[in-house]
């Protein structure tokens, strides 16, 4: 009897171990991503950012400050996703932890122009990160004032 309990209990923590080794680690992504979706990836990883070199620099230095303040941080694993042609959308989750405990989540969402080389924020998160591009059309307009 004692000896169809260990097997039973066995079998429970190795299934156990299966099921958390499925569901709970991280997948490896990159090595199913194809070229473009790397090169989308690249790309926004590489775009300069505001107060960073770039965009994965920027990300970085926001988790290693809120570490060594002692606060809660987590960088969620960058996705990238076909559009339609050659635009790709990459997110990232970034879930910390304010002064007072509370826990926040915001996705940063960035979408890639791979003919153009370009890179344009598409969430307001990856705004606050993401310098703007001057606009040539705003040059040519000019104001004129309207009187009542």
């Amino acid at each position: 009897m004692v000896r169809v309990i260990q097997i039973v209990a066995l079998s429970i923590l190795i299934l156990g171990a299966l099921y958390y080794t499925w569901t709970g680690l991280p997948k490896i992504k990159s090595a199913t991503m194809d070229k473009w979706e790397t090169e989308a990836l690249t790309l926004v990883q590489s775009a300069p950012a505001i107060g960073a070199a770039t965009i994965l620099d920027a990300m970085n230095e926001h988790v290693r400050s809120m570490k060594d303040r002692g606060q809660g941080v987590r960088l969620g694993d960058w996705r990238v996703a076909h559009v339609e042609g050659d635009i790709y959308e990459i997110r990232v989750q970034l879930r910390d932890q304010s002064v007072r405990g509370q826990w926040f989540e915001r996705e940063y969402i960035w979408h890639a122009h791979l003919g153009r080389k370009k890179v344009n924020a598409a969430s307001l998160p990856a705004d606050g990160v993401t310098p703007k591009e001057p606009d040539s059309d705003q040059s040519n307009i000019s104001v004129v004032p309207r009187f009542s």
